[in-house]
């Protein structure tokens, strides 16, 4: 199959890959449509969509002499049930589609895809199976692994992809090609790096240029309102509280100037969220000064001791020795006559050798969980290290898009840690369930199988 249309994007293909290609046409695929074709052609579609998928590496003759029209299905059987019965009466009424509950009920039973089955002999090849249990990004590469000698079937060198697998059969693929097939690609051979870590990094810069810029604008913004607020206005509102002004627009420009100060002084010591909830307090409160005409005024006061609270609980989130001192007054005196307003009991104050042990008990934690932290991370870093010898991006990290394939069938046994794999049984059809993995929806793949059959 040529390299260069192996995934087309104008004709959605899909393929047994892990490729961003593969999942964008994974996206747009859907039923062909069958207004205008003829029961010959839907077969004709449906075969040459499906064969795309399922190992498009085999040829046609030798699918077609793989090709089994029995498809394997099970049918749950109640173990009470046959312990009592000889199953004899089961075939009464066949093709009713309805069984009796315990509850006297009657429910629909669950169809069984038979259709689903069609690929079902692929899934027993050698590299369908290593893809299958996530030791590849593709079938193509599964078929590399094999032939290169890395695979190993019951702990001999199989080097034939088209092996058929029997129940019980254990293969294995080299650690070191699982982490190549599975890790982040490299940006240069020379580079520890993968494609993956310079996006984040330029996606970092970017984001923080963006965020240096709007700081730089909030700046401005806040340093042309502090300087309208130096008047003598603003002097006498700050020197007075709010619950002492009877002029709304004095409470709200004195919670204002409270918050600028907080953010004037101690801006290189506070982090990046609290002071975007300064600022944004500061917004919200010229927005209330804007709007501050048409609040009634039962809720004007409301409105004020909204926005302490909010300022209130800011600080509680700021180190006390990062804000001012005649800050903490202000807020300490209006939530002392807060509560004094609502009746709420004043909670008794520890004494001073109870702080200090309950101080040296949080720092005692504290330093415990930070050598927790490290020891994790030093233990990490040993075991994923960083070697630019290897021929995948180090420290290790799975692939790109993986998620979105990362499943592995019931009729596979995978250990991760080893590299290893059991192929435990053929895979079955279910009611509800066909255990061969396909993006195709059943009538797509019914239409294969009629192809198929040769029945035209």
């Amino acid at each position: 199959m040529p390299r260069n249309k192996f995934h087309g994007l104008k004709r959605p293909k899909l393929r047994q890959s892990w490729s961003k290609y593969n999942l964008y046409n994974f996206t747009k695929v859907g039923t062909p449509p069958a207004a205008n074709k003829t029961f010959f052609q839907q077969k004709w579609v449906a075969k040459s969509m499906t064969r795309g998928y399922h190992n498009p590496q085999i040829k046609e003759k030798h699918w077609t002499r793989m090709f089994d029209r029995r498809l394997p299905a099970v049918v749950p059987m109640d173990y009470r049930y046959l312990a009592e019965n000889d199953g004899s009466e089961m075939a009464l009424g066949r093709g009713s589609g309805l069984e009796k509950a315990e509850e006297g009920r009657e429910r629909k039973k669950q169809k069984t895809p038979y259709m689903n089955m069609a690929f079902h002999p692929l899934e027993r090849r050698l590299d369908t199976a290593i893809w299958r249990a996530l030791f590849a990004s593709s079938t193509k590469q599964a078929r590399q692994f094999v032939v290169h000698g890395a695979v190993r079937v019951n702990g001999k060198k199989m080097i034939y992809p088209g092996y058929q697998l029997n129940p019980g059969d254990m293969f294995s693929v080299e650690p070191e090609q699982v982490l190549f097939a599975t890790g982040a690609k490299k940006r240069r051979k020379d580079s520890p790096k993968s494609l993956q870590d310079v996006r984040d990094l330029k996606e970092e810069q970017r984001a923080l240029a963006m965020e240096r810029e709007q700081e730089r604008q909030e700046q401005e913004d806040s340093d042309a309102g502090a300087a309208t607020l130096e008047s003598d206005e603003e002097r006498e509102a700050m020197s007075g509280r709010p619950e002492d002004q009877d002029d709304p627009k004095k409470a709200l420009r004195s919670l204002m100037i409270r918050a600028q100060k907080i953010l004037d002084d101690s801006k290189r010591k506070l982090s990046g969220k609290r002071q975007q909830e300064l600022r944004q307090f500061s917004r919200s409160i010229k927005k209330t000064m804007s709007k501050l005409r048409g609040i009634e005024e039962a809720n004007v006061e409301d409105t004020i001791d909204g926005l302490e609270s909010g300022l209130a609980e800011i600080l509680t989130k700021i180190p006390q020795d990062e804000v001012p001192r005649e800050v903490r007054l202000d807020t300490a005196e209006a939530a002392e006559k807060r509560d004094e307003a609502n009746n709420v009991p004043e909670e008794p104050q520890p004494t001073e050798p109870a702080i200090s042990r309950q101080t040296g008990k949080v720092d005692e934690y504290r330093a415990r969980k930070d050598a927790e932290l490290l020891h994790a991370a030093l233990a990490r870093a040993n075991e994923n290290p960083i070697d630019s010898s290897k021929p995948y991006a180090t420290p290790w990290k799975p692939r790109e898009f993986m998620s979105a394939f990362a499943f592995i069938p019931r009729y596979l046994e995978v250990n991760q840690n080893v590299c290893s794999a059991v192929y435990l049984r053929h895979p079955v059809a279910r009611p509800g369930l066909a255990e061969v993995p396909s993006p195709f929806h059943g009538e797509t793949l019914g239409l294969a199988f009629n192809w198929y059959l040769r029945r035209r």
